[in-house]
């Protein structure tokens, strides 16, 4: 049953204006914004071409200075449905970095957790916390928050890289903290290895020393090879009749701390998903939202009832509760996926549904 309103009244005006001059409001006039029958996040399903993207990058590369000030030449995604907040979704911050050949990006640490996806190219060491990591194609690296860090471009040519950060959540909660640190990076050396990986990747293998579980992955980068190679055997065995694939030719991983065996930071989860040519991922909605970029390959992505095309190094937002899956073409189809999922599981709001006939 539904009560019906109440009738116009001198009295009900004269308390409707109390509220307002109270800074108060009634439940019973916002109900249906403030509880959904299911989620209505104001995010928009939304896709950017990296055509797009990297031509704009590399114009600001020509007329935008890397520096102290403005510390990054990052170019973030402004979600349409968010009314030009620079946010990719609600609580995801997406971002182009570009870097200019003999660049550096000065050092400073933020409270929020951030990552870098490497679509293409090498010659960019990331140095966190005075540990110089190599950055290459296919590269997952960390920052986790209150790290220093720091960049710098030691080849002739410019990189661009996606990067991620959690900074719409930590916005919205009130807890970033943001530090300078040294105008340049603390250490300018380019070894192949950073140490953080020296200890800590190796499959099954960690220091006794270690402290105990981190909130984050001391793995500094996750790398191509050992993802690629990973996928690969996940089809590999399926072609040989054994379960572990995410559903017929989509092998799929996900990065992990060593030291709790879960996601790699507390406020996003990162993923690798491979469709073989012709193949499609099962239709799924989730609460919580995410961000995919194609790392190579072709295909398409359904957003509830709209297709669009996508190509290497297109970037798609996935808002809350938003029906998604993806088919590959010919070529097959690479994906890299963040997510809040690990918000949304320790505050008990995850859920996820197979809409009926997907």
């Amino acid at each position: 049953m539904h009560t019906a309103a109440p009738a116009p009244d001198a009295a009900l005006d004269e308390l409707y204006r109390d509220f307002a001059s109270a800074h108060l409001t009634p439940l019973w006039t916002q109900r249906a914004d403030l509880m959904p029958m299911t989620p209505a996040p104001a995010a928009a399903p939304f896709v950017w071409r990296w055509s797009d993207l990297y031509s704009i990058a590399t114009r600001a590369g020509d007329l935008v200075p890397v520096g102290r000030g403005g510390e990054r030449r990052a170019i973030a995604l402004a979600n349409p449905g968010l009314g030009g907040a620079p946010h990719a979704t609600a609580t995801l911050w997406a971002a182009i970095q570009y870097l200019g050949p003999k660049e550096v990006a000065p050092e400073h640490r933020h409270a929020q957790n951030a990552f870098r996806f490497v679509i293409d190219g090498e010659g960019v060491w990331t140095v966190v916390d005075g540990d110089p990591v190599a950055m290459r194609r296919g590269d997952f690296l960390l920052t986790p928050g209150w790290r220093f860090h720091g960049h710098h471009n030691e080849s002739d040519r410019p990189m661009a890289w996606l990067d991620g950060l959690d900074i719409p959540f930590t916005q919205y909660i009130g807890a970033g903290f943001f530090e300078f640190g040294s105008d340049e990076v603390t250490d300018d050396t380019t070894p192949p290895v950073s140490r953080s990986e020296r200890l800590w990747a190796r499959p099954g293998l960690r220091p006794v020393t270690s402290p105990g579980a981190t909130a984050a992955s001391p793995i500094a980068c996750y790398r191509w090879e050992h993802t690629d190679a990973a996928l690969n055997d996940q089809l590999a065995l399926e072609d040989e009749g054994h379960p572990g694939t995410a559903g017929p030719g989509h092998a799929a991983l996900r990065f992990t701390n060593p030291t709790t065996g879960g996601d790699v930071m507390p406020t996003i989860r990162a993923e690798f998903h491979r469709l073989r040519p012709g193949a499609a991922t099962r239709t799924r909605q989730d609460v919580g939202s995410q961000v995919f970029q194609v790392f190579d390959g072709a295909g398409a992505v359904r957003l509830g009832d709209t297709v669009r095309e996508l190509h290497r190094g297109d970037l798609v937002a996935v808002p809350s509760w938003v029906p998604w899956s993806f088919q590959s073409e010919a070529s097959g189809l690479d994906l890299f996926a963040f997510s809040d999922a690990p918000i949304m599981e320790r505050l008990g709001f995850a859920r996820t549904s197979h809409p009926e006939g997907a």
